[in-house]
């Protein structure tokens, strides 16, 4: 897999750290190398700037040390030194608990007092032995240990929880279908095994994804769900670093219901349209879901796997009035389909010439300021969630859908109603009012 596959994500944001080395790379892969490399300390995280291809490899992570915003920063963490449970005998364990299970303190693994340590860091150089952190550098089924500091007792095991007790599967509620829209289980860890907050508290994250503002979607006690339209259920967690968290939910191995499998017509949008149209109202052939070509977009069929994706077919995966797709045309970015109505009557066309033509939704680029971007982007330049357009809080703002009527501020997707430079949100945050979103400009030379 891809070296990256092990690190955790995070855009926009910088980390305070004394034990650093800085290198000169071409990209973020290049600088996990020099992070697997590095001999100078333990690289639990790397920081790279694209505009400066700058590598810094870190040996601490947000959970050890503090964060601050940093516009074109990416933070990569190692997520094996994020987990604080173990998995299986807990070989791998790189969590920081440094006392026993009846609370002893552990002894250093470098040191000879109280006791003389069979196993060191110089001996087990691969095992972690930092600090008096518990590891399991010799296999031991019963799972991570240290030697102690009481002179009575030489060792003892270390109380760590099994990351697969904290997701208790309970049959089919407990995984996911599709995106996790309407995943309604109990798992409440994230993916690096930290604790959800519960979604009507407002510690240790203030936030606007309350029951009042998003009553469908199962907020309740601090179970992961997707109430945004994200790839997949998250949460925000109760460690003070980390704002919010994917949760590693797995996919249901029974496919999705029966009414997923769609129309041959038009009903309502077409949201369920399963047909074989491929080609626009105006006669342009639709570009394939799985091609980049001629236009970048987001919707990838893997990522989306219940929105029919298939072929170059035409599809509603996003909420728009009804079925589109990206054509052949360089020129002509996306248009809609003429989809023949169940009722029998004729799809009606007139006036469509005058709606302006926005970017569908889940777009990752803008165009302009960004004015008509209509993706579902909610997350913003230094990883805060967004705040819903008709939601007060935690920021009260004039920016609401009734006021701006043509700015589609539906959910909390980013939008830029006012005629600012890009896409924009009010933040969950209540210390940051707003901030522009994670979007980049689209650099294909079509036309506007």
């Amino acid at each position: 897999g891809d070296i990256l596959d092990d690190y955790l994500r995070t855009d926009g944001i910088w980390i305070f750290t004394r034990n650093k080395q800085f290198y000169k790379t071409n990209n973020e892969k290049e600088c996990a190398e020099k992070c697997e490399a590095e001999r100078n300390f333990t690289c639990r995280a790397f920081l790279f700037t694209g505009e400066k291809k700058q590598c810094l490899t870190l040996a601490e992570n947000a959970k050890m040390t503090l964060t601050f915003k940093s516009m074109g920063a990416v933070l990569y963490e190692k997520k094996i030194y994020l987990l604080q449970c173990k998995r299986g005998i807990g070989k791998n364990y790189r969590g920081m608990e440094a006392k026993t299970r009846r609370g002893i303190p552990c002894q250093k693994w470098a040191e000879k007092t109280p006791h003389i340590p069979n196993y060191t860091p110089e001996k087990y150089p691969n095992e972690g032995l930092e600090e008096n952190y518990c590891r399991n550098p010799d296999n031991d089924e019963k799972g991570p240990w240290c030697y102690t500091m009481d002179p009575a007792t030489r060792f003892d095991y270390c109380n760590i929880p099994d990351c697969e007790g904290q997701v208790t599967y309970t049959g089919e509620g407990d995984c996911m279908q599709c995106n996790g829209e309407d995943y309604h289980g109990e798992v409440s860890r994230t993916e690096s095994g930290l604790e959800c907050q519960r979604w009507d508290a407002q510690e240790p994250h203030m936030h606007g994804f309350t029951l009042k503002h998003f009553p469908e979607k199962d907020l309740k006690m601090n179970y992961c769900r997707n109430p945004d339209g994200e790839l997949r259920p998250w949460c925000f967690t109760t460690s003070p670093t980390k704002r919010w968290e994917y949760c590693n939910i797995p996919r249901c191995t029974t496919p999705p219901p029966l009414s997923a499998l769609g129309s041959q017509c038009l009903s309502g949008k077409g949201e369920d349209y399963r047909g074989r149209i491929a080609i626009t109202e105006s006669g342009n052939a639709c570009q394939g879901w799985n091609t980049q070509f001629p236009h970048k977009h987001g919707w990838i069929p893997d990522r989306y796997p219940c929105k029919g994706l298939e072929e170059n077919y035409c599809r509603n995966p996003d909420g728009e009035k009804r079925p589109w797709c990206y054509t052949i045309n360089s020129s002509v970015r996306w248009e809609y389909c003429a989809i023949p109505h169940c009722d029998g009557t004729e799809q009606g066309t007139a006036g469509m010439s005058n709606v302006p033509v926005q970017v569908p939704l889940s777009e990752e680029c803008y165009r302009g300021k960004g004015q008509s971007y209509r993706g579902t982007t909610s997350v913003t330049v230094s990883g805060k969630k967004c705040q819903a357009w008709n939601s007060m809080f935690p920021h009260r703002h004039e920016k609401t859908p009734d006021r701006f009527p043509n700015a589609d501020l539906r959910d909390n997707y980013c939008r830029n109603p006012d005629g600012d430079s890009s896409p924009w949100c009010f933040t969950t945050d209540p210390s940051v009012i707003w901030e522009y979103c994670s979007l980049k400009r689209c650099h294909d030379h079509t036309q506007e």
